[in-house]
């Protein structure tokens, strides 16, 4: 009985640790050692004056990740004390990786084929496919990842009209905070529920 309780934790915490990874990053911060999950951080440059940026894992939006920079901006600021936040630089980065997986028409049957050296590189040489493909069949998925950073001063006072670098931190909060999806929202739901 015991050995069924161990077996069924340990395939709840797995199933919990999967579906962490299907999901987009959260607002939340960018903790050390967490590789993949990413988040959000920021350094005092001086007084006043910030780098702040945030990462996404491969299913966050290149909107998402610069919505949780504007965002996380705002936090900052209010939190120091300011009003406005004006930025000074912005960049959004992104990573491509392409993944190179096996076709999964090809997975469930083995056969052989031979591989040899000929005069336009490496070939593949399948008998029931008669040289019908020249190399193994393969499905290729290309994943991309976004990290936007800004460099922003603070500011106390009314925003200018004119100034479209510089936001009021109030605003930007009340605006885009309906639209930050925090880490705990699931599990607060699921509990509100049962």
């Amino acid at each position: 009985m015991r050995l069924k309780s161990l077996a069924l934790i340990a395939g709840l915490a797995l199933a919990a640790g999967l579906a962490a990874c299907t999901t987009a990053t959260p607002y939340q911060p960018l903790l050390e050692g967490a590789s993949g999950r990413g988040g959000y951080s920021d350094v005092r440059i001086e007084p006043g004056r910030y780098r702040v940026t945030f990462t996404g894992n491969s299913l966050t939006s290149r909107e998402t990740v610069e919505l949780y920079l504007a965002y996380r901006a705002a936090e900052l600021t209010l939190a120091n004390g300011y009003d406005t936040f004006t930025l000074v630089s912005r960049d959004t980065d992104r990573k491509t990786t392409n993944r190179f997986e096996p076709s999964p028409a090809f997975l469930p049957h083995w056969r052989p084929y031979w591989r040899y050296y000929g005069p336009y590189g490496w070939r593949f040489y399948d008998p029931w496919l008669d040289g019908a493909f020249d190399r193994a069949p393969t499905e290729v998925s290309t994943i991309e990842k976004f990290t936007a950073s800004a460099e922003i001063v603070l500011g106390r006072g009314p925003k200018r009209a004119d100034d479209a670098q510089t936001f009021d931190a109030r605003a930007v909060m009340e605006n885009l905070g309906p639209r930050i999806q925090r880490p705990d929202d699931g599990r607060v739901k699921a509990k509100a529920g049962s």
